[in-house]
């Protein structure tokens, strides 16, 4: 995998993909470099059956994506041209999180604002240290907050969180998170990577095909018009699979089952 910055990392380990915002200058604001790399990097991991499950933090422990690199606005926001290309490769990398068809968790440390917190919701599990701090400042900035940007903090936290977060533009720290339904845990901040390692861990050694099942029909079952199908189809190939015996015998055998995704 070749990136053109060296501002997103990219490691493999014991079938966990790691995608890292390193950016601890700028608390690991999200640069449009930084945006373009986001898509090369979950393809590999998608394309890669070693990597089963997808973990991504920010370096240090300021922050996991402090927000959109506003020292970037003047040139990349500041005409509708560029706005349009600034909004292109945002929907881009928007894309790819969508595709990558493995659980992706978010580790939070310091600060998730703005598109970090946009970020973080792109995640099917969000874990927090207690010094995690969560906002969307677009008000307080004169930004405007498009459909796409505001429809998944409304699916996860409801209209009136939503409202919230939104029109006060203000800071709110794991617990609050918590309280909303942001996250799904907080844990003090020496057990964040420990914590996610293990779930990370968990996860990667269940059946894949299982996985993407119900990671599949979970998404598929907030949508107005669900694909039924395509769920069905996918719960029956792991009932096909080879997988489906081994799990059968190591249950029967009373050992730990080992998968290999078919």
């Amino acid at each position: 995998m070749k990136l053109n910055t060296d501002k997103m990392i990219a490691e493999k380990e014991d079938g966990v993909g790691w995608m890292i915002f390193n950016n601890p200058e700028r608390r690991n604001a999200l640069s449009v470099e930084m945006q373009e790399a986001i898509p090369i990097i979950l393809a590999s991991f998608a394309d890669d059956p070693d990597v089963r499950v997808v973990v991504m933090k920010g370096t240090g422990d300021k922050a996991f994506v402090s927000g959109a690199d506003i020292s970037e606005f003047e040139a990349k926001r500041s005409t509708p041209e560029a706005i349009e290309d600034f909004d292109r490769i945002g929907a881009r990398a928007a894309a790819s999180y969508r595709e990558l068809g493995k659980p992706l968790i978010a580790m939070i440390r310091g600060f998730a604002m703005g598109g970090g917190l946009l970020t973080a919701l792109r995640a099917d599990l969000r874990i927090a240290a207690e010094d995690a701090q969560f906002g969307v400042p677009a008000a307080r900035l004169g930004l405007g907050y498009g459909f796409d940007s505001v429809k998944p903090l409304v699916d996860l936290v409801g209209p009136a969180y939503a409202r919230e977060i939104l029109l006060t533009g203000g800071r709110f720290d794991a617990h609050d998170a918590l309280r909303m339904g942001l996250v799904s845990r907080v844990v003090p901040s020496q057990e964040l990577e420990p914590v996610v390692r293990d779930l990370a861990q968990t996860i990667a050694e269940n059946a894949p095909l299982t996985i993407k099942a119900i990671k599949t029909a979970i998404d598929e079952a907030m949508k107005d018009q669900p694909d039924r199908a395509l769920v069905d189809q996918l719960v029956a190939a792991c009932f096909a699979s080879e997988d489906y015996i081994e799990g059968r015998r190591a249950f029967m055998e009373k050992r730990k089952p080992s998968f290999h995704g078919r």
